[in-house]
């Protein structure tokens, strides 16, 4: 989590107006961007928001949790539009692509707060029998 913004702005080491970098990893082309620089920045950006909703889904504890998902999904598709160099366009139709994904998703999630929201209705009379305990403490009644 601390790295991530280090992550975010590598992209600044690479030169700005070369389209193949050469470096001890190997050499990186500019794919379908103009420089090496939009490139890694490209790159970088959709590893970043991929590395950070990962992040936050695994380590998230509630059960909408899986909301989560949904951008994660977007980030992926978006991840993979600008790794794959022969995709003319990058973040227009990734998100028709990602329907299949994303829509059993929602519609899970629509089911659980459904059922939370059926579980909660049922303690309607608990919740009349605090307030009208605590208007009895605050009135003098006991």
């Amino acid at each position: 989590m601390i790295t991530t913004p280090f992550l975010f702005y590598i992209y600044k080491f690479a030169p700005a107006d070369a389209t193949e970098w050469d470096t001890f990893f190997g050499s990186l082309e500019s794919g379908g961007f103009g420089s090496v620089q939009s490139y890694m920045h490209a790159l970088f950006t959709k590893i970043t928001f991929v590395l950070l909703t990962g992040i936050w889904f695994l380590t998230s504890k509630n059960w909408w949790k899986y909301a989560i998902l949904v951008p994660f999904t977007m980030f992926l598709f978006q991840l993979s539009g600008v790794i794959n160099h022969n995709v003319q366009y990058i973040d227009e139709y990734d998100f028709w692509y990602s329907l299949p994904v994303v829509l059993p998703i929602i519609f899970f999630l629509i089911y659980i707060s459904y059922l939370v929201g059926k579980r909660s209705s049922g303690n309607d009379s608990l919740k009349k029998e605090v307030d009208q305990e605590i208007t009895n403490i605050f009135s003098d009644k006991l």
